[in-house]
């Protein structure tokens, strides 16, 4: 059987960064935030060239092993087959090991580019199918989730695959992350976790969740109650001290802030009134402990997207 026919033009994918759990919906929910990683991907008659400018451009391989590659490999087998070779170009924005969902960024332009250069790409791949295999290779759903669909989205695995439902978020919500210099990896973070937590504790995230779907998209106001979390975050709190304080502080001034994703960036969630007040926090957390860099972002509400080369 004749293996999948692929484009001769490069096509060009966006990615979205996200943060996930958004403080009570531990590895469920995501949102999908306004900075950007881009992938350029051409089919080639031989070989592998991989390219990357900006994050991670120092560090991170440039053959079989970049996360890129991988996605592209997977999702090219439940395409049908490999092509002969492939040129590769990133262009990095979203920081790595900060909590903002940069593995699952690159997850998403790999497969997402792989289905968009191969001729009946979208058809072979649906967009559920492609959600259930970057959940795969990502190993829980809620970032890629958010990734590939954009806005808010509410995910959850069944006994066959990845699900996800979409919400869009208020347009009052304004998001300020608050991203360290240093990285905390997921692992260690997750290492912290207990495997049991108090009933009470559970009975309270789980309020806190379902108040917070209402919060996030219609009543921002209850945002300060609904981002409230003790699942995760205090149990981390070890492995990235100052962001816990950061967070701690703006809850103090009545600030909606909860732990992005693992961490360590810090989240806040606030109005067009109150961002600047917001942004003021990084200098503040600045003196005599780490220095965080403080962006007002907008919210994505387009995911991963396919693009003119010229954009």
């Amino acid at each position: 059987m004749a293996g999948p026919a692929f484009r001769a033009a490069a096509v060009r994918v966006r990615v979205p960064a996200t943060s996930a759990n958004l403080g009570p919906g531990f590895d469920a929910f995501g949102l999908a935030l306004g900075l950007y990683d881009d992938v350029v991907v051409r089919v080639a008659d031989s070989g592998l060239s991989v390219d990357i400018a900006g994050e991670g451009a120092e560090t991170l391989a440039r053959d079989e092993r970049h996360l890129v590659v991988r996605a592209m490999r997977a999702a090219f087998d439940r395409l049908g087959g490999q092509p002969r070779g492939l040129e590769v170009v990133c262009a990095n924005r979203i920081p790595h090991g900060r909590g903002l969902g940069s593995s699952s960024a690159a997850i998403c332009a790999g497969i997402v580019a792989a289905r968009a250069v191969t001729i009946g790409g979208p058809s072979a791949l649906d967009d559920e199918a492609l959600l259930a295999l970057a959940s795969e290779l990502e190993g829980h759903p809620d970032n890629v989730a958010a990734c590939l669909r954009g806005n808010f989205t509410v995910a959850w695995t069944d006994e066959e695959s990845a699900k996800a439902v979409t919400l869009e978020p208020s347009e009052r919500v304004v998001p300020v992350v608050f991203v360290p210099a240093t990285e905390v990896l997921t692992e260690t973070a997750r290492g912290l976790l207990p495997r049991t937590v108090p009933l009470a504790d559970a009975a309270v995230n789980a309020g806190r969740a379902a108040l917070l779907v209402e919060a996030l998209t219609r009543r921002p106001e209850l945002l300060l109650a609904a981002t409230e979390d003790r699942l995760h975050q205090d149990y981390r709190a070890s492995a990235m001290p100052d962001s816990a304080a950061l967070v701690g502080a703006l809850r103090a001034e009545g600030i909606p802030a909860v732990i992005s994703g693992a961490g360590p960036t810090v989240l806040a969630l606030t109005d067009e009134a109150g961002a600047d007040k917001v942004l003021a926090f990084a200098d503040d957390a600045g003196q005599g402990g780490p220095v965080f860099a403080a962006h007002r972002l907008e919210l994505d509400r387009t995911g991963a997207s396919v693009l003119p080369l010229d954009v």
